[in-house]
């Protein structure tokens, strides 16, 4: 067992965070995903919330801090409504003033096409779908 690291990150998927390189993206996805029409490389985090994984993955991933999309979501569909709070859940865990960019439904979807993997959760909650991209730890930390 390594210390510090979440037990609910998986081997894969810490595999597939240390391959990640700067601009790098990442998608943590509903259960209702398309992963596997999407991307070839699809990680099962069956059992757990989007928020959690979130929670786990942030003190071990660097947001790119040269973009203003370094963290994306799911714009609602038209007049759909929008559960505000997903958004609150996932505040409370990326670092404090993170930004996060709301892009339309196939917009996400092509950027998940490129994206290293889709980490499919459990999560069932309408548009809870979060994209990461990955930056360059400053000097000297």
């Amino acid at each position: 067992m390594l210390k510090k690291i979440n037990p609910i990150i998986s081997p894969d998927l810490l595999y597939q965070l240390y391959c990640m390189g700067h601009g790098d993206e990442i998608i943590l996805s509903d259960s209702h995903f398309p992963a596997h029409t999407i991307n070839t490389i699809v990680i099962r985090a069956d059992g757990n919330k989007i928020e959690d994984l979130l929670e786990a993955i942030i003190p071990l991933f660097e947001m790119d801090s040269y973009v203003d999309d370094s963290v994306v979501m799911m714009a609602p569909y038209k007049n759909d409504p929008f559960p505000q709070d997903v958004v609150d859940d996932y505040r409370r865990v990326l670092p404090i003033g993170q930004e996060i960019t709301f892009i339309e439904r196939f917009d996400f979807y092509e950027r998940a096409k490129k994206a290293s993997a889709i980490v499919v959760t459990s999560s069932v909650r309408k548009y809870g779908n979060i994209l990461l991209k990955k930056g360059v730890t400053p000097l000297g930390n």
